[in-house]
């Protein structure tokens, strides 16, 4: 057995020294043979000047039946564009001129490519579009050439982190947030209209004082993580959800108001811990939450008032009240998270760790991917448990006991239908490339059923709504379709 086990291994030492030997390829200058590229632009997307880009790759490969030399690689305009080359492992860098030389590609092999930028100030707010290009030079003066593109932003970076007074925030271009923002208590934090923040992953906004963002119609606010490049080709980070952490007020917060304000991609997106003083601690008008790691909106004993709000696609509940007072009219809840089948509900509701002393929601649409998304828990403890749904779309099952009397003039969504999860009720709904409409579609039961005494007299975008209303955050548009 031994000797087997020798002899085996002389054999696949002896193959390995005459293949390593045998060097077919002659390395001639190359004429007419040309290498191939995987692709034929590297595109590096949206970068902020002064941050450092991901790192993309390119394959070039040689399919020529010999082999070819690369006299030179070198990047056109050398460090005037921010691009950084790696070829192969060698860095195309001021030490070498910004070149490789004498870059060997047998007959059949390919060399690796990757490509960084970290792009310089423009002085400009609107976006401007950079390239530079990778000039292979083969032997026998062949010229080929790689388009290097990305487009650049300059970016503002937030300063005060500690807010101990009133401040407002009115910024065209984007700005950049590194760590948590801390509001002070007694403080107010003001965002005005079309302005952006980019958090990074660990940060967030925690409001000990008061946050109002003051967005317009078109012109919103909005709150949303600093990737900006792609997870996969056809993936954009900012579609993935815990990207940053989302907004959390603390107990002696309140006074809080979001007005057209879209919050998306965070871990949990709004947080209110149990307050320690009376007053609406939360209102949100045509308010957006989207796709959080975990809750949408969780509110603990608080008193919030949502109007004309989306929130969706959150692996905990969409809205989770653990007690606290909550006014919701027009507002749509939509639980179809897609990353995980043990998503929570549309809502949750119950009185477990405080009175839930008025819970009431009007013309709202609460669905999702589940049979049952509206979830009450009573627990009997002697807190109260008051609530009322009113001319809502509801995807449950509306008890038959003393809480049917909750439920008026509400539709209850046909779950035996072949429209698995009821989100036949929304214009764009792909869950391939986590590209979400809320607004409403043709054949929603949604579509005229509000109750025009009591619902907005606008929606979620500002339009209009009509003398038959719509449930829900969005009036129906036919050209949604």
């Amino acid at each position: 057995m031994r000797i087997r086990l020798y002899k085996t291994a002389f054999l696949l030492i002896s193959t390995f020294l005459l293949l390593s030997c045998d060097d077919t390829d002659s390395f001639a200058p190359a004429g007419n043979r040309t290498l191939t590229f995987a692709e034929e632009t590297v595109d590096l997307g949206v970068v902020f000047s002064g941050m450092p880009s991901a790192t993309k790759d390119i394959w070039v490969y040689n399919s020529t039946g010999d082999g070819i030399v690369c006299s030179e690689i070198r990047l056109a305009q050398g460090n005037q564009t921010g691009f950084r080359v790696n070829v192969d492992g060698w860095y195309l860098g001021p030490t070498s001129g910004y070149r490789a030389q004498d870059v060997e590609i047998a007959s059949g092999d390919s060399i690796r490519i990757f490509v960084e930028l970290t792009s310089f100030a423009t002085g400009r707010e609107e976006p401007q579009e950079l390239s530079d290009y990778l000039i292979f030079t083969l032997d026998g003066g062949t010229t080929q050439r790689l388009l290097l593109k990305a487009t650049t932003l300059d970016a503002v970076e937030w300063e005060n982190y500690d807010i101990s007074s009133s401040v407002t925030v009115a910024e065209d271009r984007p700005v950049l947030v590194r760590k948590t923002i801390t509001v002070a208590e007694g403080a107010v934090l003001t965002i005005a209209a079309g302005t952006t923040l980019y958090f990074a992953n660990n940060a967030g906004i925690d409001v000990h004082g008061t946050l109002v963002c003051e967005g317009e119609a078109g012109n919103e606010v909005c709150l949303r993580g600093d990737r900006i490049d792609n997870m996969f080709d056809y993936l954009p980070y900012d579609r993935v959800a815990g990207q940053w952490q989302g907004v959390h007020f603390y107990p002696s917060s309140v006074g809080n108001r979001l007005t057209y304000t879209d919050i998306h991609s965070t871990y949990n997106g709004i947080v209110i811990d149990t307050p320690t003083n009376e007053g609406i601690h939360l209102t949100g008008e045509q308010l957006t939450v989207h796709n959080c790691q975990g809750y949408g909106i969780l509110s603990q004993g608080a008193n919030i008032q949502l109007v004309n709000t989306q929130v969706s696609n959150a692996l905990e509940s969409c809205l989770n009240l653990e007690g606290g007072g909550a006014y919701i009219n027009g507002c749509t809840f939509a639980q179809f998270y897609p990353f995980d089948s043990q998503r929570g509900a549309a809502i949750r509701f119950s009185n477990y760790e405080a009175d839930l002393y008025q819970m009431t929601c009007l013309n709202s649409i609460f669905t999702g991917y589940a049979d049952d998304v509206v979830a009450g828990a009573v627990a009997d403890n002697g807190k109260a448990f008051v609530y009322q749904f009113d001319h809502c779309l509801l995807r449950t099952e509306i008890p038959s006991n003393e809480h049917k009397d909750n439920f008026v003039d509400c539709i209850v969504e046909d779950i035996t239908s072949e429209e698995e999860g009821s989100f036949h009720n929304f214009a764009v709904f792909d869950t391939e490339n986590l590209i979400y409409d809320f607004s409403l579609a043709t054949g929603s039961a949604a579509i005229g059923n509000a109750a025009p005494v009591t619902v907005p007299s606008i929606d979620r975008l500002g339009a209009s709504r009509d003398e038959h209303p719509d449930m829900g955050a969005y009036e129906y548009i036919e050209a949604n379709e």
